[in-house]
């Protein structure tokens, strides 16, 4: 058993499930909050993208970690690519062209 110290390291839970980053969190004497779900208690299967304080940093028992599930404007994320606008021609594949004065001319087959 762990003795009771008045700093605790704050843990890794960026990747962390929600469900996993409160129990991560508690185990460590510390609180979790999301200022982007305000009903932390009900998210199961959302994903930690940040949290602040970093990993590693050592703040009293009992503190406030700071986590967020969605990245904010401009911050990145993948965001939705398909369906692409315009989209590609048809045709598949085409052949490539030999470059000018290459004396090595591609030939093609009948």
């Amino acid at each position: 058993m762990s003795r009771k110290t008045p700093e605790v390291r704050v843990p890794r839970l960026v990747g962390l499930m929600a469900v996993d980053a409160r129990e991560t969190a508690r185990a460590q004497g510390l609180l979790l909050t999301a200022p982007d779900r305000p009903e932390l208690a009900r998210a199961v299967v959302d994903y930690v993208v940040r949290q602040y304080p970093q990993p590693g940093a050592e703040v009293p028992r009992d503190s406030m970690v700071y986590v967020w599930f969605d990245f904010g404007p401009g911050e990145g994320g993948g965001g939705v690519h398909e369906p692409r606008i315009p989209r590609p021609p048809r045709g598949g594949l085409q052949r490539e062209l030999d470059e000018p004065g290459d004396p090595y001319m591609v030939l093609s087959s009948p």
